[in-house]
């Protein structure tokens, strides 16, 4: 029999004592799996009749007192479908009462109990099993050691989950299967360890389990999403090279990676590439070109790929249809946005939440709020309730039209539907009344959240400053700023570029350069809106031999003028033509 150490596996966890009691004489059969059901008791029927947590206890409750008892497969059954329903920790409890009521178990249940204690993030307990593999015989199996594996991986304890893979290798206690291989390899690659993934693909070549097609997928998949796109494509050829043949995952990645990329031209190359294999794009390899055509504003190409995809017996999905309605709301062609939507509900492919929030979003961009509510309200008529995402667009809408009073109403009616609001929500409610001279009740508000300490950070104080300074409140702003440190928090740049800028609004360019000296002095490097903040202040204060100056100290930094920049230069060359002659170094900032 393989052997692991108990010890080291349980760390001395108090639930041991749970699973590893002294285990007493059976008072059933060894051969549990050749136990049937007799009587008028049908297992098989029973189970279809599983809906609830309660239906299960009440079928366990009935088999248990079955003579003879249902078969070990019948029990494992019960707790597959708790497992299905997500009761995990109901599977645990009901398999302490089968341990407790000596009623045998195999390799399987164990296997469910430990995969319930690591979806339940508790690979603690999950450890403790094994301590019934050793009492009662029952050898340890990939399955098992592959489901910790995993569970450490998702409670982030990266170094135990390769710490206790390593122990199994060297110490011989099972072979790692290809399943195992690639759970440690997308465990390290999710938690940003593509380099360690790859040196493992490299050792497992060296090994009797040779890498497949999902293991060398798993690396293309994280090469792709670090951006190592040739390390990517070679590792495809590698794959050809050695009669590993590709999949659909392969290369709906790559293509997903190269749309990211704009480009079209290896994206087709990929395509004709798997066609002429057999392999068949699907709707997320559509979606991906779909998304990349959509983001670059080519909406009516991403429709035409649409079309052809339907031509080749692939069904649009809610995913293709929201990429497409968001394109168009982006181009501000939110009319056409809404007549794909509506084609979608003619299609019978039922909108979900975000696609009700991609066209609210389209409507309150370019201002039509009125409409965006109605879509709002569709939303509750189709049974489906508004996400925070929803509210916070409409308020940020309401608060861009200078209607207070409705946006205020509304924040009401969120808290009276029992919306929480997010950070975004309150920022946008600062924000929102700063930008509506509304000084005194954004203050209130911030004081509100000040009073409950959780809701507030640095995104929060950094709102309050900026309006506070867009308000002529420079005072105010500057004590707020300096509260920072005595409450814990730490500005940012987006912090310092509007204290900056409230300076410059007043014409303090000096008090905006010892800000800046500051940031950077607590290390915090300024950035290409700061410096545009600060040059904007010159030019507005007309003078441009200071400015020009500044731009000689900043020598060397990554800078040039931003479009308001570039206007307001303009607009200071148009009343004083002589300027021009300056424009041999003004030109080096323009990108």
């Amino acid at each position: 029999m393989m052997r692991i150490s108990v010890r080291y596996c349980l760390n001395g966890n108090p639930f041991f004592s749970f699973f590893a009691y002294s285990i007493a004489p059976r008072h059933y059969s060894t051969n549990t799996c050749s136990i049937s059901v007799k009587g008028n008791f049908g297992v098989s029927n029973e189970f279809q009749n599983v809906k609830c947590l309660d239906d299960a206890f009440s079928l366990f409750r009935q088999m248990v007192r079955t003579k003879p008892l249902p078969s070990v497969a019948s029990f494992s059954k019960l707790l597959k479908a708790m497992v299905h329903m997500k009761h995990y920790s109901s599977v645990v409890s009901l398999f302490r009462e089968i341990h407790k009521l000596r009623i045998p178990v195999h390799e399987f249940i164990l296997s469910i109990v430990v995969n319930s204690c690591c979806l339940m993030h508790r690979t603690d307990l999950g450890f403790s099993v094994l301590a019934i593999h050793f009492k009662k015989g029952i050898p340890y199996n990939e399955v098992t050691f592959t489901t910790l594996i995993r569970g450490l991986f998702a409670e982030n304890k990266v170094k135990d989950a390769v710490h206790l893979f390593k122990k199994l290798v060297r110490e011989n206690i099972c072979e790692p299967n290809e399943v195992m291989y690639g759970t440690v390899m997308n465990g390290l690659c999710k938690k940003g360890h593509t380099q360690k993934a790859f040196d493992l693909l490299r050792l497992m070549e060296q090994g009797s389990t040779k890498p497949n097609t999902r293991t060398y997928t798993i690396v293309i998949d994280a090469f792709c999403k670090d951006g190592m796109l040739d390390g990517a494509t070679s590792l495809l050829n590698e794959m050809k090279q050695k009669s590993i043949p590709p999949d659909i995952f392969t290369y709906s990645t790559l293509i997903d990676a190269l749309c990211k990329l704009s480009q079209w031209e290896n994206v087709r190359t990929l395509f004709l590439e798997m066609i002429h294999l057999n392999i068949y794009p699907n709707v997320c390899t559509f979606n991906s070109v779909i998304d990349g055509l959509c983001k670059e504003g080519k909406v009516e190409d991403a429709e035409e790929i649409m079309r052809y995809m339907i031509e080749k017996g692939v069904d649009p999905d809610v995913i293709t249809y929201n990429m497409i309605i968001d394109g168009y709301g982006l181009r501000g062609q939110v009319d056409r946005a809404r007549e794909i939507f509506d084609s979608m509900i003619n299609k019978s492919i039922e909108p979900d939440i975000i696609s009700y929030n991609i066209l609210i979003n389209g409507y309150a961009r370019q201002k039509k709020i009125d409409e965006a509510m109605q879509v709002c309200r569709e939303i509750s008529q189709k049974g489906l309730k508004p996400s925070i995402v929803t509210c916070n667009v409409l308020l940020h809408g309401l608060f861009e039209l200078g209607r207070t009073k409705s946006a205020q109403n509304f924040f009401d009616e969120m808290l009276s539907a029992g919306h929480i609001p997010d950070l975004y929500t309150h920022c946008t409610l600062l924000g929102g009344y700063f930008k509506n001279g509304l000084v005194e009740e954004a203050m209130s508000h911030f004081h509100k959240l000040e009073r409950r300490r959780e809701d507030t950070n640095i995104q929060i104080y950094t709102a309050v400053i900026d309006g506070l300074c867009k308000n002529g409140k420079l005072d105010k702003a500057h004590a707020t700023f300096e509260k920072l440190p005595l409450i814990g928090l730490h500005p940012d740049v987006i912090t310092y570029t509007a204290m900056i800028s409230g300076y410059c609004q007043e014409g303090l360019l000096d008090e905006a350069k010892d800000m800046l000296r500051k940031m950077e002095d607590n290390g915090c490097l300024a950035d290409n809106r700061t410096y545009n903040v600060i040059v904007r202040g010159f030019l507005r204060s007309n003078k441009v031999s200071e400015m020009k100056a500044f731009l000689e100290e900043i020598a060397g930094k990554s800078f040039s003028f931003e479009a308001a920049t570039v206007e307001l230069l303009m607009d200071i060359i148009a009343e004083d033509p002589s300027i021009t002659r300056k424009m041999h170094w003004i030109k080096l900032h323009i990108a």
